[in-house]
């Protein structure tokens, strides 16, 4: 095991305690970072121990943990030891009454007050913005989590997102990209398949991402696009993530997949897995905490790789360089109540 090159994955575990054999596991794997869900929490303490003893386990206080905590019905910090955030839609809604410009601050607001949440717990890494373009018609399972359905307004509040998180010393992970809104199925449960023209795409679907595309780090959508691959979803596609995210996009930052233990994609969890990174995805995300399938991940996955630590120390130092002091977290929650309810 080398601790210079940690595994490209990502890994989370069962409990709201990292178990001896899954302590040994991941000393010996030495995957590249971590992931909790509303299933490893029970309250801040317990939270912050277990955040330190995935770092103990791979003796990497710098390895990376991450939390999806978009708000809303995605939100695995809850009351009562954490607060409430609304969802995407709900700053769009609030526009109309209060004025983009007080929305956009607000978002800034919450996500910076999100980061404040995070970091308490020792939490580097955000799985948001949302930066899909929803459709009529399409499934709901990104609904209320995007910022409404036009594309320059979806970037403008994912921006102000990012901005909060980074203020705040947090990554955003920028998702799902290069679009999943017009799926009509949840990639929980199968592939949802487009059939869009690319040039449609490109004027809607992309555009959010490619005004994004200098964030540090990006989530891939586990959708196909038959106008762009007809045989692959994003995530497994070397054309798509060559041609779309990283040429037409300009995505440069560190790219991971979405969670390959989701049923959209096809083959076991290791043919997943050498098909993500082949494709072109930096990391592998595996969620649901099966050690079975965690360990047949590190038996598939490669050690990550020159390009990908460089991107990996790009957003490190963005973060350090973006990371603000004398922030007032009550006079934060003052503000953003009022906007809400104002």
């Amino acid at each position: 095991m080398n601790r210079n090159h940690p595994l490209a994955a990502i890994f989370g575990c069962a409990g709201t305690t990292l178990g001896p054999d899954e302590f040994r596991f991941i000393r010996e794997a030495n995957p590249f970072g971590f992931i909790v869900f509303a299933r490893n929490i029970s309250n801040p303490d317990a939270t912050r121990a277990l955040v330190a003893s995935f770092r103990e386990a791979v003796g990497r206080d710098d390895a990376p943990v991450l939390i999806d905590q978009e708000g809303g019905r995605v939100a695995r910090l809850r009351p009562p030891h954490w607060r409430k955030s609304p969802p995407a839609r709900t700053f769009v809604e609030r526009a109309s009454v209060r004025g983009q410009a007080a929305a956009i601050e607000a978002v800034r607001t919450n996500f910076r007050l999100i980061a404040a949440e995070l970091t308490a717990l020792g939490i580097d890494v955000d799985c948001a913005p949302v930066a899909d373009v929803p459709v009529p018609g399409a499934h709901d399972i990104i609904g209320d989590r995007a910022y409404g359905g036009d594309p320059t307004t979806i970037a403008l509040f994912g921006r102000a997102a990012a901005d909060g998180l980074l203020d705040g010393g947090v990554i955003p992970v920028v998702k799902h990209v290069p679009g999943h809104g017009r799926a009509q199925s949840d990639s929980h449960h199968e592939l949802p398949v487009v059939a869009a023209s690319r040039e449609e795409l490109e004027r809607t679907d992309f555009a959010p991402f490619r005004a994004l595309a200098d964030l540090p780090w990006a989530m891939t959508a586990h959708v196909k696009y038959l106008a762009i691959d007809p045989d692959r979803p994003a995530t497994t596609s070397a054309y798509l993530i060559e041609n779309v995210i990283r040429r037409h996009i300009g995505f440069e930052g560190l790219l991971l997949s979405d969670d390959i233990s989701m049923n959209a994609l096809d083959g076991s969890i290791a043919d997943r897995t050498r098909a993500s990174l082949f494709a072109g995805c930096d990391v592998v995300l595996h969620c649901n905490g099966d050690i079975r399938e965690m360990e047949q991940i590190a038996l598939a996955a490669r050690p990550l790789d020159d390009e990908a630590a460089t991107r990996v120390a790009a957003g490190d130092r963005v973060r350090r360089e973006r990371r603000r002091a004398g922030f007032d977290v009550g006079q934060a929650e003052a503000r953003l109540s009022e906007f809400l309810v104002g």
